[in-house]
């Protein structure tokens, strides 16, 4: 399935679309399941928002997929980009699909 990236013009409005989209869940509040099992989760769209005047503002939002079938979101701000964090994770599986997604084009 290829990822889609859009582009909003802000964090609420990429939200309300993604859970229009059946995109229901807060990974938020269920970091632990996705940094112990990242090989369970697949991310289906990624949309990232720049602040335009602060550097603070800068958001990444994840529409991810379960290999249950949960569909929800995971926002991450610039600062949640530690070691060992769920948006890094998300952030590795979002390569790793670039990556493979290279080899069967």
């Amino acid at each position: 399935m290829d990822k889609q990236i859009y582009h909003y013009a802000t964090v609420s409005r990429a939200l309300e679309e993604l859970k229009e989209k059946g995109f229901t869940v807060d990974f938020n509040i269920q970091e632990s399941k996705i940094i112990n099992n990242p090989n369970d989760f697949q991310i289906v769209h990624i949309y990232r928002y720049e602040g335009e005047s602060d550097p603070g503002d800068e958001a990444t939002v994840f529409g991810i997929k379960s290999n249950t079938g949960e569909k929800g979101v995971y926002v991450a701000g610039l600062s949640a980009y530690t070691d060992k964090s769920a948006a890094m994770v998300l952030n590795d599986l979002a390569i790793k699909g670039q990556k493979d997604q290279t080899k069967f084009d």
